[in-house]
């Protein structure tokens, strides 16, 4: 198999994954694309990018970032610093990112950063990613846990955590309510080919 190194030669577009460990970031590229990328044996382990490679079209399964199992908090340090660099070195090549959050536990895991005075991290990438003018998806994963009458208020309540102004309805565009595990990805399979056929690479709706 060709080392990462090398599936990233040549490549004119790419699209990166983020977000914290364990929140389906792999298993959705995926169910996406039909091709597996390395994850380490526990989650948060994985401490460089992994790619798939289709067409000239890269997908990068960034390391998560937050907990790491058994990985001491300078290293952790080290993954975030790697993250952010990685993402500045190729943003020109980067057409978007898909920020993956848990959809159950994202607000009670942003409060509990708050009640410390911390910015939490996944708002603090997500403001990263704007910041350098990349154009940011948010895939709320793991919707399946909650109950359908519970599931605008969640949404609404994620986004306005990120700054957004609710309700999540009017951003369409740029939210994904899914379930990797389920298979239930089209909201995210819809806005990734829709950044695609804007740049005139229909050629690549295949592998979606």
């Amino acid at each position: 198999m060709a080392k990462n190194k090398d599936l990233t030669e040549g490549a004119n577009l790419e699209i990166i994954f983020v977000g914290r460990s364990n929140v389906g970031k792999s298993s959705l590229i995926r169910k996406l694309t039909g091709h597996k990328v390395k994850v380490g044996k526990r989650p948060g382990v994985t401490l460089i990018p992994t790619h798939v490679r289709l067409s000239d079209l890269l997908v990068t399964d960034m390391p998560g970032f937050g907990f790491m199992s058994g990985i001491k908090e300078r290293k952790q340090d080290i993954v975030k610093d790697k993250v952010v660099s990685y993402i500045e070195t190729n943003a020109d090549r980067i057409l978007m990112a898909v920020m993956v959050v848990d959809g159950p536990v994202f607000v009670e895991v942003v409060e509990r950063w708050e009640s410390r005075d911390e910015i939490p991290i996944d708002v603090e990438m997500f403001g990263f990613l704007s910041e350098l003018g990349i154009d940011t998806v948010l895939a709320v994963n793991k919707t399946d846990k909650v109950k359908e009458k519970e599931l605008d208020r969640t949404l609404d309540d994620i986004v306005e955590k990120l700054g957004i102004l609710p309700p999540w309805r009017q951003w369409m565009d740029m939210i994904a309510p899914i379930s990797a595990k389920k298979g239930q990805v089209k909201p995210l399979v819809s806005i990734i080919r829709q950044r695609l056929h804007d740049e005139k690479r229909d050629d690549l709706f295949k592998y979606f």
